[in-house]
């Protein structure tokens, strides 16, 4: 995101020559959270009150040339411009939660590897504590998204939830009973690096087959290249070219509602492996509600809530097809930063 964007509480301000009473003196005495998401190019800041009513928000770059150091001394300064903007002081904080990119060794608060930022081994935790003094949350970003819409968004009201979102990768979360499913150290469900099928074509991580190497927005954006480049894809090739960059969700959208039906195809192959993915779930866990999220969705969710229901649905034993149901991410950006509010509230409440 290039620019950055706030949402301020409104304050109200009494005329000394209106007559009007004067405004209520803060209460000093009421607690709040911050819900922080951390992306690899833009971070989004919440404050939200006891009862998780969105009281002030700020979006910035994240601006990864930063460093470790300066990424971090970021963070702190966008949550005190987001407690200067509401009025709050720090003291009256009762947590922060934050979603970070990577596996998070989250009983010590610590990044483990977020290779888009260039952390490794950073101790998010302990230095949000240090400045705010208070509990401080840190989890992976996907499991804070799929926890934000488990508590408030599409999947509310579900006993269990996966959350699969294609991007410029696949990432994964779950819910399980209320919980965040995790390791004993390390967040897991790194859905977009299961083997899907035997295809040559590797990805970031040298691993090839992969659910992200297959399905991904990055993975259909190259198909479609190779579509534009041959003449198989004229209303893509008059919008975008050959150019990966310029391949975006809406684009591809837009080349298929106007009549593209090879770029149709492409994106149909890549539901039907995240339908895939989804039926190997509900056979190990069974889950109420799969939400589905990211770009391409959110440019075509009824494309890719029908297609993956479909190939998911097929491909389970009878008894489970009526036990799930697929559903489009409600939260969008907000996902985040409510999740992560959210488990922060629920991790102090468990531990008190």
């Amino acid at each position: 995101m290039t620019k950055e964007a706030e949402v301020n509480t409104q304050s109200t301000t009494s005329d000394p020559d209106s007559g009007a009473p004067e405004a209520a003196v803060k209460d000093r005495s009421a607690r709040y959270w911050i819900g922080f998401d951390l992306g690899g190019t833009k971070m989004q800041c919440t404050l939200f009150d006891e009862s998780l009513k969105q009281i002030g928000s700020r979006r910035r770059r994240t601006k990864t040339e930063l460093g470790v150091e300066g990424g971090l001394d970021r963070i702190a300064a966008t949550i005190s411009k987001v407690l200067d903007d509401a009025d709050v002081l720090p003291s009256q904080l009762a947590g922060i939660g934050i979603g970070c990119p990577g596996p998070v060794e989250w009983s010590k608060g610590v990044v483990r590897v977020a290779v888009n930022l260039g952390w490794k081994n950073v101790a998010v935790g302990k230095y949000l504590e240090g400045k705010f003094n208070c509990s401080v949350t840190v989890l992976n970003d996907v499991d804070a998204g799929v926890y934000g819409e488990y508590a408030a968004g599409a999947a509310k009201g579900a006993r269990t939830t996966v959350g699969i979102f294609p991007g410029t990768g696949i990432g994964g979360g779950c819910v399980y009973d209320g919980q965040i499913l995790r390791g004993k150290h390390l967040t897991c469900m790194e859905i977009g690096h299961t083997k899907i099928n035997g295809s040559p074509r590797p990805g970031g991580t040298g691993m090839a087959g992969t659910l992200e190497t297959e399905a991904s927005r990055l993975a259909v954006a190259g198909e479609l290249a190779k579509l534009a480049y041959r003449g198989e894809a004229p209303n893509l090739f008059k919008t975008a070219g050959t150019d990966l960059g310029a391949i975006r969700s809406k684009t591809i959208a837009e080349s298929i509602a106007a009549g593209d039906k090879n770029v149709e195809r492409v994106v149909e192959d890549a539901c039907e492996m995240i339908g895939y993915a989804v039926a190997n779930t509900v056979l190990m866990i069974c889950p109420d509600v799969i939400v589905l999220g990211g770009g391409l969705v959110e440019a075509m969710p009824d494309r890719f809530v029908k297609a993956i229901s479909k190939y998911a649905k097929k491909n389970v034993f009878e008894c489970y097809r009526d036990e799930f149901e697929v559903r489009a991410a409600k939260l969008g950006d907000d996902a985040g930063t409510v999740g992560a509010a959210a488990w922060a509230q629920k991790v102090r409440q468990q531990s008190s």
